[in-house]
């Protein structure tokens, strides 16, 4: 299994409240400005979509790389960070 980065790990390691978009692994600033101007300005709103998308990591991966030009090393690592959080908070 690859290593998670800090970003990652912080981001897993507590509950996720109002965090912007931008806390999420994979997701810069550019990515966050973007995901915000379609109305994804939280974290929790991902993770909405994530869940609408039933966890399925790679119709998510898909939808992030369609609504903010995420590439597959920016849309893996936001996925696994999801994927995470919800084994550990659902």
């Amino acid at each position: 299994m690859s290593s998670t980065s800090q970003k990652h790990r912080d981001f897993v390691a507590e509950p996720m409240g109002e965090k912007p978009v931008g806390s999420l692994a994979g997701i810069g600033d550019v990515l966050g400005r973007k995901l915000e101007e379609k109305g994804f300005d939280k974290a929790y709103v991902v993770l909405g979509q994530f869940l609408v998308l039933r966890k399925d990591e790679e119709l998510f991966r898909e939808w992030l790389k369609e609504t903010c030009g995420a590439n597959a090393k920016q849309s893996r690592d936001c996925s696994g960070c999801l994927r995470e959080w919800c084994d550990a908070f659902l």
